[in-house]
């Protein structure tokens, strides 16, 4: 694969949007759906908690954070995937910087594990997070995709890479991300358990990006911490990632966790130790009162789901439109309408309303497959609910 494609492709979606509509005037005014940024009210009692910490800005944080943050992170795992018990704050349980944090730094303990091989391989799901790309390409390793097709549930076809016995020799990650980022598929627990016995197999870590497990519609996404447990009673071979940027509408606190393989958690924090931020302690303070905290979580996936709601009276099944079963977007099928990159032009220039493109979270194949994500658009939920109306009811009129 040429390095001006992977340039290409590591580029932020959005600067590539700017530039796509750059010199076109937009026909309403506009409604920005490109960019997953939650912009529901944050907790009222997040300021109460950041403020009685305060002290602690004058304080290095622990790189491991504090025994309190473990504590509420290890109780809400408990909680929510019944395996109160089962997690030992000291030994599985990390904060991060936020998930993409350690998405990306994950990645050099991953290969330092293999240390012989020459070629080492990171795979990923195409529609794919660019930070999983970033990371491949930082630890000099060969990023693959594996894509992502309607016919596979929006998930990595596992029965095509159980074949690929060399590929899978010299491989140290496999990123997977349920809920899904855009499609909201979900991975249930077959899925999941087939593709930890696969990191298992060949000794590579199994990296579950779970950022959107808390923004679902009929029932709460299976985990790959409790898959793990229920079936083997171990965390090899498994690090989960989580955060609290969708879950409680803090993105800016940048605040999340990682859990799972203790040996590789010896690793990654001394890794972390000398290469990556501490979270700050007033941070670590506000983030453990929000893990401790349901009521505002249920609020907030309500207020999602009145979206969800108003696509579905609005849009029918139109361009494919389905509620998914996790995560805030909508990956719309405009084949009929040139393609995703096609309508997003449309849809500014005639209605202001701003998506991606679902090329520009995709790295395009070769000639005998299709891309998976050219087709399609990615609208992301995320303002309130009568702009996200109107949004929804100028895309209806622009392509009637």
């Amino acid at each position: 694969m040429g390095q001006d494609i992977l340039a290409k492709s590591i580029h932020s979606p959005f600067p590539r949007i700017r530039t796509l509509l750059d010199g076109i005037e937009p026909g309403a005014p506009v409604i920005d759906l490109s960019i997953g940024e939650p912009k529901h009210p944050m907790p009222a009692f997040l300021m109460d908690s950041l403020n009685a910490a305060s002290a602690g800005y004058a304080k290095y944080p622990p790189i491991n954070g504090t025994p309190e943050l473990r504590g509420a992170i290890t109780d809400w795992l408990g909680r929510r995937y019944g395996v109160a018990g089962k997690i030992d704050p000291e030994v599985h349980v990390h904060p991060l910087n936020g998930s993409r944090e350690g998405l990306v730094s994950a990645i050099f303990p991953a290969i330092d594990r293999k240390p012989k091989l020459d070629r080492p391989a990171v795979l990923m799901p195409n529609p794919f997070y660019q930070a999983y790309l970033a990371a491949a390409l930082a630890a000099g390793a060969e990023p693959v995709f594996l894509d992502a097709y309607e016919e596979t549930g929006f998930l990595p076809d596992l029965d095509i890479l159980e074949k690929r016995n060399d590929l899978l020799a010299r491989t140290v990650v496999l990123y997977l991300c349920s809920p899904a980022n855009p499609q909201g598929a979900v991975a249930d627990a077959a899925y999941l358990a087939r593709a930890l016995a696969l990191a298992r197999k060949y000794d590579f870590m199994l990296l579950c990006d779970e950022c959107y497990s808390e923004i679902y519609c009929d029932r709460p996404p299976v985990g790959a911490l409790e898959v793990a447990l229920q079936q083997t009673g171990s965390l090899a071979n498994l690090l989960v990632l989580n955060s609290l940027s969708k879950r409680s509408s803090v993105p800016g606190l940048r605040s999340g966790f990682c859990a799972g393989d203790p040996a590789f958690l010896r690793r990654f924090s001394q890794f972390r130790n000398v290469a990556a931020p501490q979270m700050p302690l007033p941070v670590q303070a506000a983030s453990a009162a929000l893990w401790q905290d349901e009521a505002h979580v249920t609020t907030n996936r309500a207020l999602y789901a009145a979206k969800f709601e108003a696509a579905a009276a609005i849009l029918g099944n139109r361009f494919g439109n389905v509620r998914p079963a996790g995560g805030f977007f909508l990956w719309l099928k405009m084949t009929q309408f040139g393609g995703g990159e096609a309508a997003a032009v449309t849809l500014w220039q005639r209605a202001g309303v701003k998506v991606v493109p679902g090329a520009y979270l995709t790295q395009g194949v070769g000639e005998s497959h299709a891309d998976p994500g050219s087709a399609y658009i990615r609208m992301a939920l995320v303002q309130d609910l009568s702009a996200t109306r109107e949004a929804l009811e100028r895309v209806a009129r622009c392509f009637l």
